[in-house]
Protein backbone atom coordinates (compact mmCIF):
# COMPACT_ATOMS: atom_id res chain seq x y z
CA UNK A 1 0.00 0.00 0.00
CA UNK A 2 1.37 3.54 -0.73
CA UNK A 3 1.97 6.36 1.25
CA UNK A 4 -1.18 8.19 -0.09
CA UNK A 5 -3.80 4.64 0.04
CA UNK A 6 -2.44 4.20 3.54
CA UNK A 7 -3.60 7.74 4.50
CA UNK A 8 -6.69 7.81 2.60
CA UNK A 9 -7.20 4.52 4.17
CA UNK A 10 -7.17 6.20 7.63
CA UNK A 11 -9.10 8.67 7.08
CA UNK A 12 -11.89 7.05 5.87
CA UNK A 13 -11.51 4.70 8.69
CA UNK A 14 -11.80 8.20 11.10
CA UNK A 15 -14.88 9.19 9.02
CA UNK A 16 -16.35 5.95 9.64
CA UNK A 17 -16.10 5.94 13.48
CA UNK A 18 -16.94 9.52 13.39
CA UNK A 19 -20.33 8.61 11.74
CA UNK A 20 -20.76 5.80 13.78
CA UNK A 21 -20.80 7.84 17.05
CA UNK A 22 -22.53 10.95 15.38
CA UNK A 23 -25.88 8.89 14.32
CA UNK A 24 -26.68 7.53 17.97
CA UNK A 25 -28.52 10.33 19.10
CA UNK A 26 -27.26 10.31 22.60
CA UNK A 27 -23.80 10.46 21.60
CA UNK A 28 -24.68 13.11 18.75
CA UNK A 29 -24.15 16.58 20.56
CA UNK A 30 -21.18 15.45 22.37
CA UNK A 31 -19.14 13.99 19.09
CA UNK A 32 -19.74 17.25 17.04
CA UNK A 33 -18.96 19.34 19.84
CA UNK A 34 -15.77 17.49 20.26
CA UNK A 35 -14.58 17.51 16.09
CA UNK A 36 -15.44 21.33 16.48
CA UNK A 37 -13.28 22.37 19.41
CA UNK A 38 -10.34 19.38 17.89
CA UNK A 39 -10.12 21.41 14.46
CA UNK A 40 -10.03 24.59 16.08
CA UNK A 41 -6.83 23.19 18.68
CA UNK A 42 -5.42 21.63 15.50
CA UNK A 43 -5.53 24.47 13.69
CA UNK A 44 -4.12 27.04 15.85
CA UNK A 45 -1.68 25.14 17.71
CA UNK A 46 -0.53 22.81 14.66
CA UNK A 47 -1.57 23.51 11.50
CA UNK A 48 -0.49 27.60 11.73
CA UNK A 49 2.69 27.22 12.82
CA UNK A 50 3.86 24.24 10.94
CA UNK A 51 2.56 26.24 7.80
CA UNK A 52 4.65 29.10 8.40
CA UNK A 53 8.03 27.25 9.77
CA UNK A 54 7.72 23.99 7.88
CA UNK A 55 8.23 21.95 10.99
CA UNK A 56 5.86 18.97 11.86
CA UNK A 57 6.71 19.14 16.02
CA UNK A 58 4.05 21.37 16.42
CA UNK A 59 1.67 18.30 16.34
CA UNK A 60 3.03 17.51 19.78
CA UNK A 61 1.66 20.20 21.22
CA UNK A 62 -1.74 20.30 19.39
CA UNK A 63 -2.52 15.81 19.98
CA UNK A 64 -2.37 15.62 23.82
CA UNK A 65 -4.53 19.18 24.45
CA UNK A 66 -7.04 17.42 22.33
CA UNK A 67 -7.16 14.74 25.06
CA UNK A 68 -7.62 17.21 27.65
CA UNK A 69 -10.66 18.66 25.54
CA UNK A 70 -11.97 15.03 25.55
CA UNK A 71 -11.48 14.94 29.19
CA UNK A 72 -12.76 18.51 30.19
CA UNK A 73 -15.85 17.44 27.73
CA UNK A 74 -16.67 14.01 29.02
CA UNK A 75 -16.70 15.27 32.84
CA UNK A 76 -18.67 18.54 31.09
CA UNK A 77 -21.29 16.29 29.49
CA UNK A 78 -21.32 13.27 31.80
CA UNK A 79 -21.49 14.90 35.45
CA UNK A 80 -19.89 14.35 38.51
CA UNK A 81 -22.39 11.51 39.66
CA UNK A 82 -21.39 8.39 37.61
CA UNK A 83 -17.68 6.76 38.76
CA UNK A 84 -17.27 5.43 35.01
CA UNK A 85 -17.77 8.96 33.67
CA UNK A 86 -15.36 10.70 36.09
CA UNK A 87 -12.89 8.13 35.93
CA UNK A 88 -12.50 8.31 32.31
CA UNK A 89 -12.58 12.02 32.42
CA UNK A 90 -9.52 12.26 34.37
CA UNK A 91 -7.30 9.64 32.45
CA UNK A 92 -7.99 11.22 29.37
CA UNK A 93 -7.06 14.67 31.48
CA UNK A 94 -3.67 12.87 33.25
CA UNK A 95 -2.67 11.25 29.73
CA UNK A 96 -3.16 14.80 28.01
CA UNK A 97 -1.42 17.12 30.43
CA UNK A 98 1.32 14.85 31.27
CA UNK A 99 2.15 15.29 27.81
CA UNK A 100 0.53 18.81 26.86
CA UNK A 101 2.67 20.48 29.85
CA UNK A 102 5.68 18.98 28.66
CA UNK A 103 5.17 20.18 24.97
CA UNK A 104 4.35 23.41 26.50
CA UNK A 105 7.56 24.04 28.24
CA UNK A 106 9.66 22.48 25.20
CA UNK A 107 7.90 25.19 22.90
CA UNK A 108 8.75 27.82 25.46
CA UNK A 109 12.63 26.64 24.97
CA UNK A 110 12.27 27.07 21.23
CA UNK A 111 12.13 22.75 21.20
CA UNK A 112 9.17 22.61 18.78
CA UNK A 113 10.76 24.90 16.36
CA UNK A 114 12.59 21.69 14.80
CA UNK A 115 11.74 18.46 14.12
CA UNK A 116 12.39 15.53 16.41
CA UNK A 117 14.03 12.63 14.28
CA UNK A 118 10.43 10.78 13.83
CA UNK A 119 9.31 13.56 12.42
CA UNK A 120 12.63 13.80 9.96
CA UNK A 121 11.96 9.88 9.33
CA UNK A 122 8.66 10.74 8.35
CA UNK A 123 10.58 13.38 5.57
CA UNK A 124 12.70 10.32 4.28
CA UNK A 125 9.66 8.10 4.31
CA UNK A 126 7.89 10.96 1.73
CA UNK A 127 10.86 10.94 -0.26
CA UNK A 128 11.18 7.38 -0.87
CA UNK A 129 7.37 7.59 -1.42
CA UNK A 130 7.85 10.44 -4.62
CA UNK A 131 5.85 13.09 -2.51
CA UNK A 132 6.60 16.39 -3.84
CA UNK A 133 4.90 18.60 -1.36
CA UNK A 134 6.10 18.28 1.97
CA UNK A 135 4.11 21.16 3.22
CA UNK A 136 1.12 19.56 2.11
CA UNK A 137 2.08 16.61 3.49
CA UNK A 138 2.87 18.11 6.91
CA UNK A 139 -0.86 19.07 7.02
CA UNK A 140 -2.16 15.87 6.04
CA UNK A 141 0.02 14.35 8.70
CA UNK A 142 -1.17 16.89 11.33
CA UNK A 143 -4.76 16.43 10.48
CA UNK A 144 -4.74 12.43 10.43
CA UNK A 145 -3.98 13.13 14.17
CA UNK A 146 -6.51 15.39 14.90
CA UNK A 147 -9.12 13.09 13.13
CA UNK A 148 -8.35 10.36 15.48
CA UNK A 149 -8.92 12.70 18.27
CA UNK A 150 -12.37 13.07 16.80
CA UNK A 151 -13.24 9.51 15.99
CA UNK A 152 -11.82 6.54 17.70
CA UNK A 153 -10.23 7.88 20.02
CA UNK A 154 -13.26 9.25 21.29
CA UNK A 155 -15.03 6.47 21.38
CA UNK A 156 -14.32 5.72 25.23
CA UNK A 157 -15.23 8.81 26.25
CA UNK A 158 -18.40 8.96 24.28
CA UNK A 159 -19.76 5.85 25.93
CA UNK A 160 -18.60 6.93 29.14
CA UNK A 161 -20.83 9.64 28.64
CA UNK A 162 -23.57 7.88 28.03
CA UNK A 163 -23.16 4.91 30.20
CA UNK A 164 -24.38 5.56 34.50
CA UNK A 165 -23.14 2.03 35.43
CA UNK A 166 -21.59 1.86 38.56
CA UNK A 167 -18.05 0.34 38.57
CA UNK A 168 -18.16 -3.70 38.86
CA UNK A 169 -14.93 -6.41 39.04
CA UNK A 170 -13.87 -5.23 35.00
CA UNK A 171 -13.79 -1.69 35.87
CA UNK A 172 -11.90 -1.92 38.80
CA UNK A 173 -9.07 -4.18 37.43
CA UNK A 174 -9.01 -1.70 33.87
CA UNK A 175 -8.54 0.93 36.59
CA UNK A 176 -5.17 -0.85 38.36
CA UNK A 177 -4.41 -2.01 35.10
CA UNK A 178 -4.18 1.87 33.57
CA UNK A 179 -2.49 2.91 36.77
CA UNK A 180 0.20 0.50 36.80
CA UNK A 181 1.02 1.33 32.79
CA UNK A 182 0.70 4.68 33.72
CA UNK A 183 3.41 4.29 36.08
CA UNK A 184 5.54 2.36 34.22
CA UNK A 185 5.71 4.76 31.21
CA UNK A 186 6.68 7.70 33.99
CA UNK A 187 9.32 5.31 35.50
CA UNK A 188 10.52 4.84 32.33
CA UNK A 189 11.03 8.34 31.05
CA UNK A 190 12.41 9.14 34.39
CA UNK A 191 15.14 6.14 34.16
CA UNK A 192 16.01 7.37 30.64
CA UNK A 193 16.20 11.16 31.63
CA UNK A 194 18.33 9.98 34.38
CA UNK A 195 20.63 7.75 31.79
CA UNK A 196 21.05 10.54 29.72
CA UNK A 197 22.26 13.08 32.05
CA UNK A 198 24.57 10.82 33.39
CA UNK A 199 25.95 9.95 29.96
CA UNK A 200 25.94 13.54 29.13
CA UNK A 201 28.33 14.47 31.92
CA UNK A 202 30.64 11.69 31.02
CA UNK A 203 30.87 12.74 27.92
CA UNK A 204 29.76 8.98 26.46
CA UNK A 205 26.63 8.43 23.70
CA UNK A 206 26.06 5.37 25.20
CA UNK A 207 22.28 3.33 24.61
CA UNK A 208 20.41 3.21 27.84
CA UNK A 209 20.15 -0.20 29.38
CA UNK A 210 18.81 1.02 33.01
CA UNK A 211 15.82 -0.22 34.87
CA UNK A 212 13.12 -1.36 32.70
CA UNK A 213 15.16 -0.55 28.95
CA UNK A 214 17.00 -3.49 30.25
CA UNK A 215 13.95 -5.76 29.30
CA UNK A 216 12.55 -3.07 26.35
CA UNK A 217 14.15 -1.13 23.29
CA UNK A 218 10.98 1.16 24.11
CA UNK A 219 9.36 0.29 27.95
CA UNK A 220 7.81 4.01 27.70
CA UNK A 221 5.99 2.91 24.16
CA UNK A 222 4.95 -0.13 25.35
CA UNK A 223 3.12 1.33 28.36
CA UNK A 224 1.23 4.45 26.69
CA UNK A 225 -0.15 1.21 24.70
CA UNK A 226 -1.17 -0.54 27.59
CA UNK A 227 -2.88 2.41 29.15
CA UNK A 228 -5.28 2.52 25.87
CA UNK A 229 -5.70 -1.19 26.39
CA UNK A 230 -6.94 -0.55 29.57
CA UNK A 231 -9.07 2.75 29.00
CA UNK A 232 -10.29 -0.46 26.28
CA UNK A 233 -11.61 -2.72 28.90
CA UNK A 234 -12.51 0.13 31.57
CA UNK A 235 -15.87 0.97 29.04
CA UNK A 236 -16.38 -2.25 27.17
CA UNK A 237 -19.19 -3.51 29.47
CA UNK A 238 -20.82 0.24 28.99
CA UNK A 239 -20.63 -1.26 25.20
CA UNK A 240 -22.07 -4.58 26.09
CA UNK A 241 -24.79 -2.92 28.11
CA UNK A 242 -25.81 -1.09 25.29
CA UNK A 243 -26.46 -3.44 23.02
CA UNK A 244 -30.22 -4.53 23.18
CA UNK A 245 -30.78 -0.59 22.78
CA UNK A 246 -28.57 -0.34 19.80
CA UNK A 247 -28.86 -1.40 15.84
CA UNK A 248 -26.97 -4.02 15.45
CA UNK A 249 -25.14 -2.20 13.00
CA UNK A 250 -24.06 0.53 14.90
CA UNK A 251 -23.34 -1.48 17.96
CA UNK A 252 -20.59 -4.30 15.93
CA UNK A 253 -19.30 -0.71 14.21
CA UNK A 254 -18.68 1.06 17.97
CA UNK A 255 -17.30 -2.43 19.12
CA UNK A 256 -14.40 -2.47 15.99
CA UNK A 257 -13.62 1.24 16.43
CA UNK A 258 -13.15 0.36 19.86
CA UNK A 259 -10.95 -2.11 19.51
CA UNK A 260 -8.91 -0.28 16.54
CA UNK A 261 -7.59 1.97 18.84
CA UNK A 262 -5.26 -0.91 20.05
CA UNK A 263 -4.54 -1.42 16.83
CA UNK A 264 -3.97 2.04 15.57
CA UNK A 265 -1.75 2.73 18.96
CA UNK A 266 0.51 -0.50 18.21
CA UNK A 267 0.82 0.65 14.39
CA UNK A 268 2.01 3.70 15.51
CA UNK A 269 3.89 3.41 18.56
CA UNK A 270 6.17 0.88 16.94
CA UNK A 271 6.27 2.00 13.22
CA UNK A 272 4.46 5.33 12.52
CA UNK A 273 6.21 8.04 14.90
CA UNK A 274 7.63 5.19 17.76
CA UNK A 275 10.11 2.75 17.77
CA UNK A 276 11.33 2.46 14.08
CA UNK A 277 11.71 5.85 13.52
CA UNK A 278 13.68 6.34 16.69
CA UNK A 279 16.02 3.48 16.23
CA UNK A 280 17.17 4.27 12.57
CA UNK A 281 18.75 7.53 14.02
CA UNK A 282 19.89 5.60 17.42
CA UNK A 283 21.95 3.46 15.39
CA UNK A 284 23.91 6.29 13.63
CA UNK A 285 24.31 8.02 16.44
CA UNK A 286 25.09 5.31 19.30
CA UNK A 287 27.69 3.01 18.68
CA UNK A 288 26.74 -0.06 20.93
CA UNK A 289 22.85 0.29 19.52
CA UNK A 290 23.25 -3.02 16.70
CA UNK A 291 24.12 -4.79 20.10
CA UNK A 292 21.12 -3.44 22.20
CA UNK A 293 18.84 -4.74 19.15
CA UNK A 294 20.30 -8.17 19.66
CA UNK A 295 20.29 -8.40 23.07
CA UNK A 296 17.03 -6.65 24.03
CA UNK A 297 13.50 -6.69 22.62
CA UNK A 298 11.64 -4.20 21.13
CA UNK A 299 8.65 -3.05 22.33
CA UNK A 300 7.07 -6.50 24.30
CA UNK A 301 9.17 -6.78 27.53
CA UNK A 302 11.23 -9.85 27.76
CA UNK A 303 14.59 -11.30 29.45
CA UNK A 304 17.75 -9.86 27.89
CA UNK A 305 19.45 -12.13 25.47
CA UNK A 306 23.15 -13.06 25.74
CA UNK A 307 25.39 -10.24 24.70
CA UNK A 308 27.68 -11.01 21.95
CA UNK A 309 30.75 -12.02 22.86
CA UNK A 310 33.80 -9.79 22.32
CA UNK A 311 36.34 -10.83 19.64
CA UNK A 312 39.55 -12.22 21.62
CA UNK A 313 42.99 -11.03 20.86
CA UNK A 314 45.33 -13.96 19.24
CA UNK A 315 47.63 -15.38 21.71
CA UNK A 316 50.68 -14.19 22.10
CA UNK A 317 53.62 -16.33 20.54
CA UNK A 318 55.10 -18.34 22.99
CA UNK A 319 58.40 -20.59 23.03
CA UNK A 320 57.44 -23.35 25.31
CA UNK A 321 56.52 -25.75 23.24
CA UNK A 322 59.98 -25.35 21.57
CA UNK A 323 61.45 -25.56 25.31
CA UNK A 324 59.54 -28.85 25.89
CA UNK A 325 60.70 -30.24 22.85
CA UNK A 326 64.30 -29.27 23.58
CA UNK A 327 63.70 -31.41 27.05
CA UNK A 328 62.83 -34.45 25.64
CA UNK A 329 65.62 -34.66 23.27
CA UNK A 330 68.39 -33.91 25.95
CA UNK A 331 65.80 -36.83 28.09
CA UNK A 332 66.85 -39.19 24.98
CA UNK A 333 70.22 -38.67 24.30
Amino acid sequence: MSVTQARIAQYLIAAGAFVTLAVQSDLRVFTVTNLVIQAALFVVLACVPAYRTGHMSYVDLAWPWGLVDLGVLTLAFGGADSTLTVTVGVIYLVMGLRMGIWAALAGANGALTEDVPRYRYQRLHWERAGLRSERLSIQVEIMLQGAANMSILAIPAALAVAGSRSFGVVEIVALVLWAVFYGVESLADWQKARFSERSRREGTRLSCDAGLWRYSRHPNYFGQWMQWNALIVLVLPTLLSRRPDTPPALWILTLIGLLTISAAFYYTLVYYTGAVPAEHYSLQSRPDYADYQRTTNRFFPGPPRRRLAEPQPPPAPSDEPDRGLRSIREESR
